[in-house]
């Protein structure tokens, strides 16, 4: 056993132990047994890790009364307000890093080059382009031309028809168209309403109904007969004068009419058909100078 000096009040702990009192002999040492061979430390056990409590923001400070400070004369005078603060600047990037941005930028615009090349070729025509544009101008020249073709004959078969088509014939006396009653020989009695004409065994006398008188014709003309020698006066009614006519004509079937120009007889045809579109024809001329002077009577000339 060992004597452990007993440590003062008052005094630190590490102060030196006091000596041992002359006239007292030391006390025996006693030996101490070896301390035991060290032993394989022994492998650290993880410890476990606490867990950390979140943390939440500090509660907002209400806006305060600006900080005060008290002047050397006793009174309370405003502190002067902090500099502002230089706006911390980012640290300047390695050249690693401003190369592979370059890079990248080269890339970008490299891109974009190519995208703008690809939309220039594709809005520029192509060969095929340029010769389907050729071929639809071409088509549309021709249709354009044969539609003025086209329009150009219908003009000009216009014009024909209109030049074939004669105008209308103004008489210089009226036609007076009367169906006969009948007939006697020698000359009409005064008051008789009737017509005297000549025929080869003399004068006979012509009694005639109520008949029409036409100022104008559509068409006199001379024609060649049909189916026997000779010629034939063709006559084109106007619309105004067609329903009269026909009337007239299917009245007097198997009758004679009387053309009469002023109060002589031009012509004494028979009806064969009623005419019902205006259109006759007085045959019996044995050649066209009979039939000319068969259309300058009936015109009144």
């Amino acid at each position: 056993m060992r004597v452990v000096p007993r440590r003062s009040k008052g005094r630190p702990g590490n102060a030196a132990p006091a000596p041992p009192p002359r006239d007292q002999a030391p006390a025996p040492t006693v030996p101490q047994p070896p301390p035991p061979p060290p032993s394989a430390p022994a492998p650290p056990q993880p410890s476990p890790i606490p867990a950390v409590p979140p943390r939440s923001a500090p509660p907002p400070v209400p806006p305060g009364p600006p900080a005060t400070g008290r002047a050397s004369d006793g009174r309370t005078a405003p502190l002067p307000a902090a500099p502002p603060t230089a706006p911390t600047l980012p640290a300047a990037s390695n050249p690693e890093q401003r190369r592979r941005e370059r890079t990248a930028a080269r890339r970008r615009e490299a891109a974009e080059a190519k995208r703008s090349r690809a939309a220039q070729r594709a809005r520029r025509p192509t060969q095929a382009d340029r010769a389907a544009a050729q071929h639809r101008s071409a088509l549309l020249v021709m249709v354009l031309t044969l539609g003025l073709l086209i329009a150009a004959v219908v003009v000009t078969g216009g014009m024909v028809a209109a030049s074939l088509r004669t105008r209308p014939v103004t008489l210089a006396a009226p036609l007076h168209i009367y169906p006969v009653k009948m007939t006697t020989p020698g000359q009409c009695p005064a008051g008789t309403p009737g017509i005297t004409g000549q025929v080869g065994a003399g004068p006979t006398c012509y009694w005639l109904n109520r008949g029409i008188a036409i100022h104008k014709v559509a068409d006199l003309r001379v024609q060649r007969a049909q189916g026997t020698p000779g010629y034939d006066v063709a006559v084109t009614l106007r619309p105004v004068d067609r329903r009269a006519f026909a009337t007239l004509t299917r009245m007097t079937v198997g009758r004679d009419l009387a053309f009469v120009v002023r109060d002589r007889l031009v012509t004494l045809p028979r009806v064969d058909t009623p005419v019902l579109d205006g259109k006759l024809a007085v045959t019996g001329s044995p050649d066209r100078a009979a039939a000319e002077r068969l259309i300058r009577e009936l015109k009144g000339h």
